[in-house]
């Protein structure tokens, strides 16, 4: 996702010097400014970014914008498609799948691939009542009921009120609705997504029986053996108590800017005119990514997020543990009665847990990732085929339909035929 930022600041550089380039290269003389200015019509504007839920319906597929309170006051914007416009199901069973998305992401990034190859898609197709999770403070989870995000107390949260509070009240809620009197559902997880899946399963254990499986794409707990130089350079200073990471905390990450999202947007978008020039900036990584994707990525992302979620795996990544918050020595005295933070305790998570993971990720390590499930005791751990398999192929690979969302989905309905 940094990459991506960077990415975003060079290409509006690089547009801000093509419009430039063109306003000098124009003679004065052919200039009608009387036309110009008299034109009612001669103004700049943009067109308004898409949401998911017009992405999901401009396929065709019926598309439903939910708004979630969480037990502590956070609004999370919840996506659904509940039913697929292929198969007229509406009417029929339809087992509930709740995806949830990694740090930086939005609900946007599971069906940017189409719906050909994108799990949402994929899922609905196959019969499935399908929920987007928006994680708060992200662009579609920025409201409270009483705090504003312009205040530092609304960023006062990492990704275990995520999971403590947002993907409880998220599974909770998709029950209720789909109306079938359905007590569980299918999760899936990517990085971050499978972080808050940990948290909550393991802190409110009674969650485990509201999960028929848990896919875990990339799944991210244990940090120790993790290989991205980025986060190891900059672990020691925020993965710390000290004044570089209290200067960090509570504050949004990348803070929101609707121009700036627009702009991309509309540059970005398939039928904008400088698309090409986010084609190429991007490149194809070897033809290993789908690069109709990656624009629309960075017309969506970064989605936001708070400073703290990022402290708080930098303190996973330095500690070495998979444990709560560090408030430092005093507040943790206060909070949970010791002075580090308590372990979240994966071993009661009882519900059965699909870890899928690949040898070429720097931020979900081998080591890691069998640590973890040494301490699971319902899982099963499922390595990509593809040796060079990494953290954002789960997102954009162009064989992710068949190396990675068909097998989900076969894992699913096995479950369902056997229990239904």
């Amino acid at each position: 996702m940094q990459n991506r930022f960077l990415l975003a600041l060079v290409f509006s550089v690089v547009a801000v010097g093509v419009l430039q380039s063109v306003a000098l290269n124009i003679r004065t003389p052919d200039i009608d400014f009387y036309k110009l200015y008299n034109n009612p019509e001669a103004h700049v504007s943009l067109k308004g970014r898409r949401t998911t839920s017009d992405r999901i319906a401009a396929h065709g597929y019926p598309a439903e914008h939910h708004h979630i309170v969480t037990e502590d006051g956070y609004i999370v914007g919840v996506f659904r498609i509940p039913y697929s416009h292929k198969l007229q199901n509406q009417n029929e069973y339809r087992p509930i799948v709740l995806i949830q998305h990694g740090l930086l992401s939005c609900s946007d990034g599971w069906i940017l691939t189409g719906p050909d190859d994108a799990l949402a898609f994929m899922l609905a197709d196959a019969g499935y009542d399908v929920w987007l999770g928006n994680a708060r403070g992200n662009t579609y989870s920025r409201n409270h009921t009483s705090l504003s995000p312009k205040h530092p107390y609304f960023w006062r949260f990492s990704w275990h009120e995520i999971g403590h509070y947002d993907i409880a009240a998220m599974i909770d809620y998709a029950l209720k609705t789909n109306g079938q009197g359905q007590k569980a559902i299918h999760y899936v997880g990517h990085s971050q997504g499978t972080t808050v899946f940990f948290t909550l399963m393991s802190t409110r254990p009674e969650y485990n029986e509201k999960i028929k499986t848990a896919h875990m794409f990339a799944p991210i707990a244990i940090m120790t053996n993790l290989e991205s130089p980025f986060v190891r350079a900059v672990a020691p200073y925020l993965g710390q108590r000290n004044a570089y990471s209290l200067l960090f905390s509570c504050q949004e990450f990348i803070p929101h800017n609707e121009f700036l999202l627009n702009l991309l947007f509309n540059f970005c978008e398939p039928d904008q005119m400088l698309r090409p020039t986010c084609d190429s900036l991007i490149g194809d990584e070897g033809g290993r990514t789908n690069v109709t994707v990656t624009p629309e990525q960075l017309a969506t992302h970064p989605a936001g997020c708070s400073t703290n979620q990022m402290i708080h795996y930098l303190q996973e990544q330095q500690s070495g543990h998979f444990r709560q918050y560090d408030h430092g020595t005093a507040k943790n005295l206060e909070v949970y009665g010791s002075e580090t933070p308590p372990d979240y305790p994966v071993e009661e998570i009882t519900s059965k847990v699909y870890l899928w993971y690949g040898l070429n990720d720097e931020l979900a390590a081998v080591e890691d990732v069998l640590a973890l499930a040494d301490r699971l005791p319902n899982k099963e751990v499922r390595l990509m085929e593809d040796p060079l398999w990494d953290h954002g192929d789960f997102a954009s690979n162009w064989k992710v339909r068949e190396y990675l969302n068909e097998p989900v989905i076969q894992i699913m309905q096995e479950f369902e035929d056997a229990y239904n």
